[in-house]
């Protein structure tokens, strides 16, 4: 999967709210946001860890609460926009904005 790592890195606001790019690591010792990276190809990411495994969507639905719990927001207001069998994934925060993209850039 390719990302184009746009003018704010990891975070870019859209019309449906806080636009976010995460790496993500299943199968980890603990559930942690691990602040940001940028990866071989350029792309600045949020990186992220969650204890469960990649089947089923249960890595991606333990993202999805890591990050809705680390800005405060409801879970139904995360969602995979893309990468679903990707390690890289954007995510979309409903609502979001330049607070929470610095809550997640604090992150680790």
């Amino acid at each position: 999967m390719s990302f184009k790592a746009g003018p704010s890195g990891a975070f870019a606001a859209t019309a449906k709210g806080l636009s976010v790019v995460v790496r993500l690591t299943p199968r980890a010792g603990r559930d942690a946001l691990q602040g940001l990276a940028t990866l071989d190809d350029g792309v600045e990411a949020v990186k992220a860890a969650v204890r469960a495994a990649p089947e089923g969507g249960a890595a991606n639905a333990a993202l999805i609460r890591l990050v809705a719990k680390s800005v405060g927001v409801a879970a139904s207001r995360v969602r995979l926009e893309r990468g679903a069998a990707s390690r890289l994934k954007r995510l979309v925060i409903e609502g979001g904005g330049l607070e929470m993209a610095e809550r997640l850039r604090r992150a680790d």
